[in-house]
């Protein structure tokens, strides 16, 4: 079967996207149940009823607290039939400090994607504050959360040189491209129950396909990426 996924999105949605589309090609077998965002005017919201995918816009301004928030989102996807151990919560550009409500509905089932390599540059500026710190290696993690903001046990990172001069607005569109192939290789790696978590670590079980060591024919070749663990075919 494939993994029910819900999406949380406040913005773009363009990881949401990244997942659509490799679950059109085939190489993510999942199925996007839920999209949700805490901001009407989120474009995520577009490109899901665009693929036809279910939505729900949940102002979390109208909550008294995180908690129920959670809490009513968590109902929302039990409803579309997103529950655990089958399926998963991925948080894709939501720009919200989740709390036990929805953890505790999804252990070592939710799933974050961090423009930056945590645990270096926590926060929503994290190109910025990368490029701004001069550091010569930036990339995106993608990550189990916990209940600290961009904290929990790293699944899958991938790093790009930072050219000179360059600041978190050239930066952020790099980093974005291998966003959008490290999160849906993460996601594989669940529905494929292949994912260990012990403790902070992260253990990978070798799959029957076969890692890939270059990065695929889109990437830009001025600026070759380090992924680990490898990617695999179709990522």
């Amino acid at each position: 079967m494939a993994l029910p996924l819900a999406v949380l999105v406040s913005g773009g949605g363009s990881n949401l996207q990244s997942i659509i589309d490799r679950i059109e090609e085939g190489s993510l077998d999942a199925e996007v149940r839920l999209v949700i965002s805490n901001k009407a005017g989120a474009y995520g919201i577009t490109r899901a009823r665009n693929n036809g995918i279910p939505t729900k816009v949940m102002s979390h301004k109208d909550y008294a607290s995180r908690e129920a928030f959670d809490r009513d989102m968590v109902a929302a996807m039990r409803e579309h039939g997103v529950t655990a151990p089958e399926g998963a919560v991925v948080m894709a550009g939501f720009m919200r400090i989740v709390t036990p409500e929805l953890l505790d509905a999804f252990p070592d089932r939710v799933v974050n994607i961090h423009p930056a390599l945590l645990p270096s540059f926590p926060g929503i500026h994290g190109q910025g504050d990368a490029a701004e710190y001069g550091v010569r290696i930036s990339g995106c993690t993608v990550h189990f959360v916990d209940e600290k903001m961009d904290n929990g046990p790293i699944i899958i990172q991938a790093a790009v040189p930072v050219q000179a001069g360059e600041d978190g607005d050239s930066l952020g569109p790099r980093i974005l491209k291998l966003e959008h192939r490290i999160l849906p290789q993460a996601l594989q790696w669940l529905a494929e129950e292949r994912l260990t978590v012990d403790g902070r670590h992260v253990h990978v079980k070798v799959g029957p396909k076969p890692l890939a060591a270059q990065p695929r024919a889109d990437s830009e070749p001025s600026a070759p990426a380090l992924v680990w663990p490898p990617l695999e075919e179709g990522f």
